[in-house]
């Protein structure tokens, strides 16, 4: 997925509509009222099923819809000059970074980038996505950001709050007048097929309106708790990010976002963060307050169709405990890996709703009940869920790298041979030392893969060095322990068995593999 800001470039470089370019249209009499206000749109919206033109429609929102722009200081490393210290040092340093033995020192530059947002009040309150205004990278500083109106008068925004997680911002600017503005609808009563509008400013052109139709609803694009978008067909490129999504009668329903392209370009899907889901996190924005979240602590893997033949479940039955953080909330509530939550609080997990959706969704500090499957049965558990950390702490508490391993001992345990010839792998005894030498923690516990068998379905998910700690949920200290969950899993008829693993710093990870 691809947030669709515009293009960053550094000063110097080409940059399409630095200020936005569009044609002045009449603006209301007075701004007291909202430019969506009800009655004032639907005498003028096009009738349903193909409509004649949104001209009227357009011409009555776009005055609320404005482009945003930020001025930034780049610091770069530059490489350092391959000539220094020698004759031609001096000549080649300008393209080095240091003639005169300065080669590699770091550069400060200016650098732009570009977006849509639209105006919710009358006083300057602005609505934006967070990347927009975000910095562009390592080493870069938002030095100012700047608000145009389609009448092209120009106001330097103050920032609000933002909330990177929805990927959402509130921006503030000062007018002596009263500014048009619109009002955000209920997006909950939008469906598939239904008739959209998308007003913003791609490719820094000016203010640009494509319309299309809704093309799904709760879209997943696996980016974040928040991930529950409106996806549709309208045209949506590079610095329409922030703009509104209207419905057919005015009301805003969505906040463009997210394209899925691999060119950078518009190929007919696009994403919006859906009114319903923005409009509680602005209005807290807006009160200067934080956003806080449920957490639970744990990692969540879907139930894939071999996960739930490893575990005898249905297809698309909940989602799967991976890693539970010590000590956290969901340890706490007794959550065990390989447990299955189907519902919480009493609404059933699914794609639309998936469990990092409803724990986010749940007030901190709240008791909820969480429905689960353990060993194919089922029981119930009562979380206390706590304030989600920020999203750069989750990453470094969850870890990852997928290097090779090594430092594992050739040959191997003679016992191993009935897991072997099951599943396709060697397995060695995990030592503090073999431990060290993989880069697992020292209070994993399993044993450790030394060999794949390339004909094996676990040579497509497993590799050396990896740490099975548990099978079927049933722990994995020796290669006999692995060895009776093949057994078991045997005797009940099971095709393959759920392995969860550790790989390096990532822990938790579930995979499911055919036994031979």
């Amino acid at each position: 997925m691809k947030k669709v800001r515009y293009a960053y470039a550094l000063t110097g470089a080409l940059l399409l509509g630095g200020t936005a370019a569009s044609l002045t249209l009449q603006n209301p009499a007075t701004a007291q009222t909202a430019q969506n206000e009800p009655g004032a749109i639907s005498a003028q919206a096009p009738r349903a099923g193909a409509p004649m033109s949104f001209a009227d429609m357009v011409a009555k929102l776009q005055p609320a819809v404005v482009n945003i722009s930020t001025t930034q200081k780049v610091t770069v490393q530059q490489q350092a000059n391959p000539f220094a210290g020698t004759p031609f040092g001096d000549l080649f340093g300008q393209f080095g970074g240091g003639g005169g033995g300065q080669g590699g020192a770091p550069v400060t530059r200016e650098g732009q980038s570009l977006g849509s947002g639209f105006l919710i009040s009358s006083d300057g309150y602005v609505v934006t996505n967070n990347h927009v205004i975000a910095p562009a990278g390592r080493g870069a500083t938002v030095e100012s950001i700047k608000v145009t109106l389609q009448d092209r008068k120009e106001y330097t925004a103050k920032l609000i709050g933002r909330d990177p997680t929805s990927d959402l911002a509130l921006l503030k600017i000062t007018s002596p007048a009263p500014l048009p503005f619109v009002r955000f609808g209920n997006s909950t009563n939008s469906r598939v097929g239904d008739w959209v509008i998308a007003i913003g400013q791609p490719f820094g052109l000016g203010g640009t309106v494509t319309a299309g139709i809704i093309s799904a609803v709760h879209r997943s694009t696996g980016n974040g708790p928040f991930d529950s978008f409106i996806q549709t067909d309208a045209a949506i490129n590079q610095g329409n990010s922030g703009g509104p999504m209207f419905d057919m009668n005015g009301n805003v329903i969505g906040i463009n976002s997210q394209i899925y392209s691999q060119s950078g370009g518009n190929i007919g899907i696009g994403f919006a963060i859906p009114a319903t889901e923005a409009k509680p996190i602005i209005d807290t924005l807006m009160k200067g307050q934080a956003i806080k979240r449920g957490y639970l602590g744990v990692t969540i893997q879907p139930v894939t169709d071999d996960i739930a033949a490893a575990l005898g479940l249905k297809k698309n039955q909940g989602e799967i405990i991976g890693r539970v953080e010590p000590g956290g909330p969901g340890a706490k509530a007794g959550l065990r890996s390989g447990d299955v939550v189907t519902a919480v609080g009493g609404t059933p997990v699914s794609p639309d709703k998936t469990l990092s959706y409803l724990v986010a969704n749940t007030a901190p500090g709240t008791s909820t009940r969480l429905d689960v499957i353990r060993d194919g049965k089922p029981t119930t558990l009562n979380a206390t869920v706590t304030v989600r950390p920020a999203d750069d702490q989750i990453a470094a508490l969850q870890g990852g790298d997928d290097d090779d391993n090594d430092g594992i001992p050739d040959g191997g345990d003679s016992a191993v041979a009935p897991a072997s010839s099951a599943l396709g792998v060697t397995v060695q005894p995990l030592t503090p030392q073999i431990a060290r030498s993989i880069g697992v923690d020292s209070t994993v516990q399993g044993v450790v893969i030394a060999s794949v068998d390339p004909s094996s379905d676990a040579a497509q998910k497993l590799k050396r060095g990896d740490v099975i700690s548990s099978i079927n949920s049933a722990p994995v200290r020796t290669s006999a322990d692995l060895a009776r969950g093949v057994a078991a899993a045997k005797a009940a008829g099971r095709p393959q068995v759920l392995l969860s693993i550790t790989r390096q710093r990532t822990a938790g990870v579930l995979l499911a593999v055919k036994i031979k």
